[in-house]
């Protein structure tokens, strides 16, 4: 892998969970994730039932079909008349997370890889990205040829150059999807889904195939297949190796991305230079300390103070975009006596977070040392998408999800089934996790891998730690789980073909 280039590496083989990691020089800078089997999805368009209106609060709560209703503020449903019972159009804008069911819109956008067609809308924008004003201005009237009455239109980055031919059709493309997702909620019941989005790798495609990806690495051959097409319909200007990943090391393990995403959930995380931050997320806010902990500088203090803090915020910027990070973000950095130095510091924040797709704002330096930093809030961060409260000590702590555990289980067992010929495995797990696995996944796994699986509950393992305590036949896997099952201590769970 050449360190310099964008690499993007899709991990979509099971059909329970996909993952898409970012590369940068070398490094893991962002990562998405989506589990198959989650209610509600960003981009999802429903025709919904207005069970109840709070003007106290100028909101709506609206019933999707399943799960939590989704909120709906007033103000993202202006065109609509929104009564009790009454039924209305909207789209996911952000998922379930914790106690909070989805937010959704009214306002409907269709995304494509060039233009986002926004129905009942009549703006038309340009990416802020695109600096040229005379590219602004000629994507800007070929996108108003192209768009009928009462459609606004805004123009992506990745439509810089292209030509108009190629524009309008993609707006035509959008515009009949439109009118089909329109023509589905004429006739179907409420509440319904109406429309849903390309699948995670397509939407990662979408937004980050740019002229700095080289590499695409996928490990499933249906969708290694689906990146080869738009790949070669898209990637006018440069295109990026598009590689099918067959070893038996999982995809993740191999481009030692597993090693990067356990660093995501701690705490403190050290700078190369031997300064460290601690990061603690909140409900309200994340708060980020640094500290120059073994770092002395080379020069006095006034530079070694400055140089941690510069390399801090690139490594905040950093975090934010990997741990998908957003709202209210409090960095409290090491005092800086010179207005000159923290003018610095503000300039290399600004230069930092230009670059992030979701907008963000950085404010000045209090004279407590404090910044304080807006980003957009997109998708859950990836400490919400992967942990939950402890159960052993009164929610102080947290745990990985049971399911998070139970996919790093299955990709452990693909990869020694793959190593072997073996007819059978008896895995070792926590109990809660070995009662999770046996009632939701197991006899899946079993059709999919194509082996006999038993998972046992030990209560001498912790929450997260797992072992293989038998591979081989399958008569004498038997007769270890029937052994086990006489003892009558472990429970266990049991799935093969008869």
């Amino acid at each position: 892998m050449n360190n310099g280039d964008k690499n993007i590496i899709a991990n979509v083989i099971d059909p329970e969970e996909a993952r898409v990691a970012i590369l940068e020089e070398g490094h893991l800078v962002e990562l998405f994730a989506e589990r198959m089997w989650e209610r509600q999805r960003a981009g999802e368009i429903y025709k919904a039932r207005i069970d109840n209106v709070l003007p106290g609060i100028n909101a709506a709560f609206v019933n999707l079909g399943e799960g939590r209703n989704a909120f709906l503020y007033l103000d993202d449903a202006k065109n609509v008349n929104v009564k009790p019972n009454g039924e209305i159009v909207v789209q996911v804008t952000k998922v379930a997370r914790k106690d909070k069911g989805p937010r959704v819109t009214a306002r409907i956008s269709l995304p494509g890889r060039y233009v986002v067609l926004l129905p009942c809308a009549r703006e038309v924008g340009v990416s802020r990205r695109i600096d040229d004003a005379r590219e602004k201005e000629r994507l800007k009237g070929l996108a108003k040829q192209s768009v009928p009455p009462g459609f606004g239109i805004i123009i992506r980055t990745a439509a810089a150059g292209i030509g108009g031919e190629t524009l309008k059709g993609e707006i035509d493309e959008l515009l009949s999807l439109w009118q089909e997702i329109m023509d589905l909620a004429a006739k179907m019941p409420t509440p319904s889904l109406l429309y849903r989005d390309t699948g995670l790798l397509g939407r990662v495609l979408r937004d980050e195939l740019d002229e700095r990806v080289s590499r695409i690495v996928v490990d499933d051959p249906d969708h290694h297949e689906q990146v080869l097409d738009y790949v070669a319909k898209y990637a006018n200007q440069t295109h990026p190796t598009v590689e099918l990943y067959s070893k038996n090391i999982p995809i993740f393990e191999y481009f030692d991305i597993e090693r990067e995403i356990s660093a995501i959930l701690e705490r403190k995380l050290w700078l190369t230079s031997g300064g460290f931050l601690i990061i603690d997320q909140a409900e309200a806010m994340t708060v980020i300390d640094v500290n120059t902990g073994k770092y002395v500088g080379t020069s006095d203090l006034r530079h070694t103070i400055l140089e941690t803090n510069i390399e801090a915020a690139k490594e905040i910027a950093r975090q934010l975009r990997l741990r998908a990070i957003g709202g209210i973000v409090i960095v409290d950095f090491i005092d800086m006596d010179y207005s000159e130095d923290k003018q610095k510091l503000l300039d290399c924040l600004e230069e930092l977070f230009r670059e992030d797709r979701h907008k963000s704002k950085v404010y000045g330096v209090t004279k407590l040392g404090l910044v304080e930093i807006t980003r957009k809030r997109s998708r859950p961060d990836l400490k919400t998408y992967m942990t939950r409260p402890c159960p052993f000590c009164s929610t102080k702590g947290w745990v990985l999800k049971e399911d998070v555990v139970a996919m790093d289980i299955k990709r452990f067992m693909r990869k020694v089934i793959l190593s072997s010929r073996t007819e059978a495995l008896i895995l070792e797990a926590h109990p809660s996790i070995a009662c999770y696995i046996g009632e939701i996944f197991l006899s899946q796994w079993v059709e999919e891998l194509g082996r006999a699986i038993f998972i046992v509950g030990s209560k001498d393992l912790a929450w997260d730690k797992y072992r293989i305590e038998f591979q081989g036949a399958l008569d004498q896997a038997l007769y270890k789980i029937n052994l086990l099952e006489e003892e009558g201590d472990l429970v266990v769970y049991r799935a093969h073909r008869p």
